[in-house]
């Protein structure tokens, strides 16, 4: 009776042998990536509006991709939360909520705390990075520039923290905030009231003091809440005015 031989499998590049046949496997990219992450960063820069819906027939095509392509970008924000699936209607961006916001805003003030702990005390090239950062932030008039300013001071402050997984989900929180952020459009109090508290972050990291450095952080990712609260109320409350 003939043995049948285990198949074997020997990689050369993209060839593949599996016993005498050959298999060619293409190396292609994943292009869903690149879709999902064009779509989020429209979403989270304000591009794209609360309830707008996703057309993936004009995406794809206006695209170059597959609807298939489109689509698993699609299911990968649903999971993500930052868009909603309606059935038989399709996907549409996730409306700002006082939910939401209540559910997501205190997340940081526990990350940031614990990656500045871990990052320790900047580099003086890093302190020279802070203040400009914060110096540019002072001098911006836009919202969205002083956002930007805003993040790029964070991640800086953050930037030794060598926990990549601790970081991403800073990342990740940092960008689902944007989206209230940039629709509140913030006001002059807030603005100068994180001024003050980014200085003292910064005075305590120059005295060496961390857990001063990381109180100050977390009350610095906290101020701004209850002005955005007041500012959901009066949203939703004008809507249901129009709808009525």
């Amino acid at each position: 009776m003939r043995v049948r031989q285990p198949i074997v499998l020997r990689s050369v590049g993209l060839l593949f042998t599996v016993d005498s046949m050959q298999i060619r496997i293409e190396d292609r990219p994943n292009l869903s990536e690149p879709v999902a992450n064009g779509l989020r960063d429209r979403i989270y820069d304000g591009r794209l509006k609360g309830g707008e819906r996703i057309n993936e027939v004009h995406l794809a095509r206006d695209l170059g991709v597959s609807r298939t392509c489109v689509r698993e970008a699609l299911s990968r924000l649903v999971a993500e939360e930052a868009l909603v699936a309606v059935p038989r209607r399709g996907c549409f961006v996730r409306e700002l909520t006082r939910k939401e916001f209540d559910d997501i805003y205190p997340i940081r003030a526990l990350l940031d705390p614990e990656a500045l702990r871990l990052a320790g005390v900047p580099s003086l090239e890093s302190f020279e990075r802070l203040e400009g950062l914060e110096e540019q932030k002072r001098a911006a008039t836009d919202p969205a520039a002083r956002i930007t300013l805003d993040e790029a001071w964070h991640l800086e402050l953050l930037s030794a923290c060598e926990n990549e997984v601790l970081m991403s989900l800073i990342v990740h929180f940092m960008r689902r905030f944007r989206r209230y952020g940039l629709a509140f459009g913030g006001d002059l109090a807030v603005m100068e009231t994180a001024q003050e508290e980014h200085g003292q972050i910064l005075r305590a990291l120059q005295r060496g003091d961390v857990d001063e450095a990381c109180h100050w952080l977390r009350r610095n990712l906290t101020s701004p809440k209850e002005p955005i609260l007041q500012w959901l109320d009066e949203r939703a409350r004008d809507a249901r005015q129009e709808v009525a």
